[in-house]
């Protein structure tokens, strides 16, 4: 791209560099690390593997006609969830239908992509921001827009929950909303702009709208507006966010409604961290799960520390900033500001998720340092020791590693020599002869750009003067001082309006105005070369100068060239070193998953075999390997991870017996007989435990499937006792008479039990809520003493003994327990029950296997932490008794069952009363009829959805809305309507203008100063 083009088109050659440097850092860091997909190392950590990828796989499915379910209803997690708040909390950014390209077995590779592409296109948005808010070298926006995109927050955070970099894309767009909003133009794309953002993730962009209102207002300041247009602009962006936010209702309304009705799960309270952790994560290649992730790059910090100290630049711009960067990086760190920053609400994991922001604006800061010129060498030297003095504190913080200083010295040294060699080059090019006449070509690297940013006149109202007007459509250059000094002398000309301010007054010239100035469109008009020094002087050179200056002009490209490869060198480096240092140091204590592989090939192809939906259901089956197994491989489960895990789901699941992780909203497979009846589990996969999961047991038996007889997934049950309670509370605390209830037949043994220790004594009771026999981890005999073969002594077990009715099934409920469990003196079998259990889970019940002739049951147990064993912990199945009650359950069933999204329609046999219960949970927004009477919202069966019998009904139709939905479809057709009637009226009135001329605004305004700017290259 030659330098002709970029002065016409900065900004999209700035955009392009951001991104190309953004991808190449990003990727760099990825290869160094060995992770996915350049090497062994997996980057599913923790949400990513749990819940991103399988999310983005459904929506594969989805988008192919292969899923079970709709936008309404997803089938195939907790026996049938509300899809629509999931949608909009993970998969609604428009870059998510980007995995339809992609095939099914590469999920990962499409997540990867679609996190590569996000992160890039917030470092092109952040890029044009900055050359929309001031001109100044292309290239230089491009590197401050990748520092944005490649900020702490986005790689050691974002990037492994890419729903989060929705937002870092919307900051700086929505900071172009009210930049537009400040001049009155392109209201119609602000609000579309301000919706998408709102659609795409509805919790960033809340930050990243507060980010850009605070942005908002310091511009306002800034630009020395009447009150009376402050107030009108500041009212512009209030409606253009109140209409976008409107049209993005329908989906935001759903979610908002679906985290009311979600699993409390942990209430947490926040904590600031100590303020030498804080300024740790401001330098590269730190990490820390609980801290605010700061780094920006050393360039980008040490022009933002550079900022009050740099004289070129007018005082309100230096203080404005300055003390927005610290106003908002102290708001971080009070207790009532941290919750607003988060909808009130402290979240859940990283309590710094509004750090983008404070990124965005030391990257802003810094653009207008050197969008001014490069800062004196005090200036820098003053920025330097701020930055030693940080990096001082710092060195007290755990979250440093020695790595650090090595990355750090050398960053810095290429962006002190870098800046450097600019301000040589400005220092060169101020004091070289120039060519200004109007429409002259410079020599190469000549001349200096005289153009002046939209609003960056109204900003230096403080520190220049008025512009003068000469003869007819032509001004005087240069007559403010950039720093709000004495005038800068010059006679230089430029094109009338070329410079006007539309926020102060100023009348733009034809077609884009203020734009073309941002752009750099009035320097090429000038005849300019975009500059380096302070403002051109109109003074015409000498005879034989040209030669001269066109060395100079050579010498100084040369050191330009060397200034941009030390501060993209830099960039890069530092970035990818520090990206790389949190994907390492993630795997240390963040759970990680395997990418797809031969493990989720043979579980999907046993599902795929065995699958009979909506006939039966087909469980992917209790060893899991993410925590949203039904997504990945299919079929349709109980497992199920989400933000949005209905409340009434983990209720009914876990009183059954179920286990969970993330304190109630993973809920996981329940490999259980009767459970297996009452959801219609038709079919159960059987896979060795994860092999990837270092603590898991070796084994490399093969995936098999077993299939059961169940009842279809409408049943008919007798009517409840009037007044009986048939909601969630209704179930006691032991899970085997739970499951009985829900099924309608006893066919648990729930025997007394007997458990001793390692010793063979009777343990301690528990206290508090958890009623049962305390288990401790049994210590080695001989104190440690070592065998003769250099072994320690095998230690004696715990154990729980109980009387079972011969050829029973025996199963082992102990939520809080962590270890396995055997039995013993048993002629089948038996199986090994693995328990896990701390403070955010709960383990799920255990089928053990068979009861021997004599009935006697003994239970091994191997604790791995001390745990509980509650009373009536063993369950002994009659499934002669099961096999009878399902029977019964299929003769009065449904015959038929349809199932299409949202909706379930049910044949029923003739005459049938009590009450049908479909065996899906009741989830808000349920609403049922009997042939064809009138909806009502369905009734509840025990947390399972339900619809009374009369006898006369031969069938059901439930349908599924989900709450909040109509809502939000009023909310987005009154903001539609508002701003189509805005639109119209608007029109109107343009016409009506462009047919009465007198109705035009008369007059004139002078043009303000230019202001003195940098070079475009």
């Amino acid at each position: 791209m030659n330098r002709s083009t970029l002065r016409g088109r900065p900004r999209p050659a700035a955009a392009l560099l951001a991104a190309a440097i953004t991808v190449t850092a990003f990727c760099a860091a990825d290869a160094v690390a060995r992770s996915y997909p350049f090497g062994p190392r997996t980057r599913a950590v923790n949400d990513l593997g749990n819940q991103y990828v399988p999310f983005h796989a459904h929506l594969w499915d989805l988008l192919h006609g292969r899923a079970d379910g709709g936008l309404l209803v997803n089938w195939q997690s907790g026996f049938g969830s509300s899809f629509l708040p999931d949608l909009g909390t993970y998969l609604s950014s428009p870059f998510a239908l980007l995995v339809a390209l992609f095939p099914r077995d590469e999920i990962d590779l499409a997540v990867y992509v679609i996190t590569v592409l996000k992160t890039a296109c917030a470092g092109a948005a952040m890029a044009w921001l900055l050359l929309r808010l001031r001109p100044g070298r292309w290239w230089a926006a491009g590197l401050l827009g990748s520092a944005y995109a490649l900020c702490g927050w986005s790689l050691a955070d974002a990037s492994y929950n890419p729903m989060w970099l929705d937002g870092l894309v919307a900051l700086p767009l929505l900071c172009l909303v009210g930049e537009w909003a400040l001049c009155g133009r392109r209201r119609l794309l602000g609000v579309l702009v301000v919706a998408l953002a709102w659609i795409a993730n509805f919790y960033t962009a809340y930050m990243a709208t507060l980010g850009a209102g605070l942005f908002l207002l310091l511009r306002l300041w800034l630009s020395g507006l009447p009150r009376r247009r402050a107030l009108a602009a500041a009212g512009r962006a209030t409606a253009t966010v109140a209409l976008g936010v409107g049209l993005a209702a329908p989906l935001v309304t759903v979610v908002y409604f679906g985290t009311k009705h979600a699993y409390p799960g942990r209430v947490t309270h926040f904590a600031p961290v100590a303020t030498e952790d804080v300024l740790a994560r401001l330098l590269p290649t730190t990490y820390g799960f609980g801290s605010p992730a700061l780094f920006v790059g050393t360039t980008a910090l040490l022009l933002a520390l550079a900022l009050p100290f740099h004289r070129a630049a007018p005082v309100r711009v230096r203080a404005g900033w300055s003390l927005l960067v610290a106003a908002v990086a102290l708001s971080m760190q009070w207790t009532p500001t941290h919750l607003a920053w988060h909808a009130f609400a402290t979240p859940n994991g990283s309590p710094y998720r509004q750090t983008f922001v404070l990124c965005a604006l030391l990257v802003i800061a810094a653009w207008h340092t050197l969008s001014y010129g490069v800062p004196a060498r005090r200036a820098l030297a003053a920025a330097t020791a701020l930055l030693a003095l940080a990096a001082a504190a710092a060195s007290r913080s755990g979250l440093v590693h020695s790595y650090a200083w090595p990355v750090l010295l050398l960053a810095t040294a290429g962006a002190l020599g870098g800046l450097l060699l600019l301000r040589h080059t400005e220092a060169a090019r101020s004091t070289a002869p120039t060519a200004t006449r109007a429409g002259s070509r410079p020599g190469a690297g000549g001349g200096s750009e005289a153009t002046g940013s939209g609003y960056a006149a109204g900003e230096d109202l403080a520190g220049t003067g008025s512009a003068s007007t000469v003869g007819t459509g032509v001004v005087a250059a240069g007559s403010g001082s950039a720093a709000g000094g004495g005038p800068v002398g010059g006679t230089g000309v430029a094109v009338s309006g070329a410079g006007s301010d539309p926020a102060a007054g100023g009348v733009p010239a034809a077609g884009e105005g203020s734009e073309a100035i941002a752009n750099g469109h009035a320097a090429a008009r000038s005849g300019s070369a975009a500059g380096e020094g302070p403002a051109a002087t109109g003074s015409v050179p000498a005879a034989g100068t040209g030669a001269a200056a066109g060395a100079g002009g050579r010498r100084r490209g040369v050191l330009v060239g060397l200034a941009v490869v030390l501060l993209v060198g830099a960039q890069v480096g530092e970035a990818a070193a520090t990206s790389a240092a949190a994907t390492r140091l993630r795997l240390n204590h963040l759970d990680d998953y395997a990418p797809w592989g031969d493990r989720q090939r043979s579980q999907s192809e046993a599902v795929s075999e065995a699958d009979g939906w909506p006939a039966y259901r087909t469980d992917p089956g209790r060893e899991q390997t993410v925590g949203n197994d039904p997504m990945v491989v299919g079929g349709q489960g109980a497992q199920y991870y989400s933000s949005l895990t209905a409340d009434v789901l983990s209720r009914t699941l876990t009183a059954l017996g179920d286990g969970w992780t993330s304190r109630g909203r993973n809920l996981q497979s329940l490999d259980n007989a009767v459970t297996d009846a009452i959801f219609s589990v038709g079919a159960r996969v059987h896979s060795p435990p994860d092999q990837h999961q270092k603590w898991n047991p070796r084994d490399s038996t093969p995936v098999t499937v077993s299939r059961q007889d169940v009842p279809p997934l409408v049943t008919v049950r007798p009517a409840p006792a009037p007044g009986a309670r048939t909601g969630v509370s209704a179930f006691g605390p032991s899970p085997y008479r739970n499951q009985e209830l829900l099924l309608g037949t006893r066919v648990y043994t729930v025997p007394a039990l007997t458990v001793r220790t390692a010793d063979g004594e009777q343990p301690e009771r528990a206290a508090g809520d958890r009623a049962g026999t305390v288990i401790e981890v049994p210590r080695t005999k001989g104190s440690g003493a070592q065998g003769s073969r250099g072994k320690t002594a095998a230690a004696s077990r715990p154990s729980i003994a109980a009387q079972c009715p011969a050829g029973s099934e025996v199963y082992l409920w102990a939520p809080h327990y962590s270890g396995t469990a055997r039995l013993t003196d048993t002629p089948a079998r038996p199986l090994t029950g693995r328990f896990t259990a701390d403070a955010a889970k709960i383990a799920a019940m255990q089928r053990l296997g068979t009861a021997p002739a004599s009935g006697r049951v003994r239970i091994e147990l191997s604790p791995t932490r001390a745990g509980t064993v509650p009373d009536g912990a063993v369950g002994c199945l009659d499934t002669a008794r099961l096999r009878t009650a399902v029977q019964r359950l299929e003769e009065t069933g449904a015959d038929e069952v349809t199932v299409s999204d949202g909706t379930v329609r049910a044949r029923l046999p003739a005459g049938s009363t009590g009450t049908a219960v479909l065996a899906a949970p009741r989830i808000a927004g349920w609403r049922c009829a009997a042939d064809g009477a009138e909806t009502k919202p369905a009734a509840t069966y025990y947390g399972l959805v339900a619809v009374p019998l009369d006898g006369s009904a031969t069938s059901v139709t439930c349908t599924f809305h989900p709450p909040g939905l109509r809502l939000g479809a009023a909310v987005g057709s009154a903001s539609l309507l508002t701003l189509v009637l805005l639109g119209t009226l608007t029109a109107v009135r343009r016409r009506r203008s462009a047919h009465h001329p007198a109705l035009r605004t008369a007059g004139t305004t002078a043009t303000r100063p230019r202001e003195r700017t940098t070079s475009a290259l």
